[in-house]
């Protein structure tokens, strides 16, 4: 029996296995959170100040990044570019593409191999719950925010609250309180 055999052996004995599996976690996770944050700094085309990162996140070269900016696993698709501005954050398994095929007017069916392309704008301080998708060519001003799970596939106004699939706006921010502590500074 090996040394690393022994050691695991004797955790399990001692009731510690669980917690050294856990530490292991904790520790690949760091590391790939690290990992991902450097990535992201040489692949995005800008960057500012306050990047925080969780995996897994894939980002592209013609992306813009504002600060304090916030993912919690990201995945941005497509040639398009992708403007994400100041004090932004997502939720978990957020997509973000640029990009569909040319089903419409291309040389095949059900689609050929060119894409169309759209940029996508995101404003300050906006907020993405879990595993919302948006669509190429979608613009989503400052201080909005998506209620998880939403499909976005057209423009969301300045402070509006929506969600569904697809969305659809169904409240707005206080935009007093909103601009009071936007005055503040009062950034998360």
């Amino acid at each position: 029996m090996g040394l690393f055999t022994k050691g695991l052996q004797s955790l399990r004995t001692q009731g510690l296995l669980y917690t050294f599996i856990s530490f292991m976690k904790f520790i690949k996770y760091n590391i790939d959170k690290k990992y991902c944050e450097k990535t992201a700094r040489q692949t995005v085309e800008t960057v500012g100040s306050d990047l925080h990162i969780k995996p897994p996140t894939n980002l592209t070269n013609k992306t813009q990044l504002g600060d304090n900016v916030n993912f919690n696993g990201m995945r941005i698709s497509g040639g398009g570019k992708v403007i994400i501005g100041d004090n932004f954050h997502s939720g978990t398994e957020c997509l973000i593409m640029t990009q569909n095929h040319n089903y419409d007017n291309g040389s095949a069916i059900p689609y050929d191999d060119t894409y169309i392309t759209r940029d996508v704008s995101i404003g300050d301080n906006v907020w993405l719950g879990s595993r919302v998708t948006i669509l190429p060519g979608v613009t989503i001003e400052e201080g909005a925010v998506i209620q998880a799970g939403s499909t976005v596939t057209k423009d969301i106004p300045k402070g509006a609250i929506a969600g569904g699939h697809p969305v659809e706006v169904f409240k707005s921010r206080n935009m007093e309180h909103y601009e009071d502590h936007k005055s503040e500074n009062n950034f998360h």
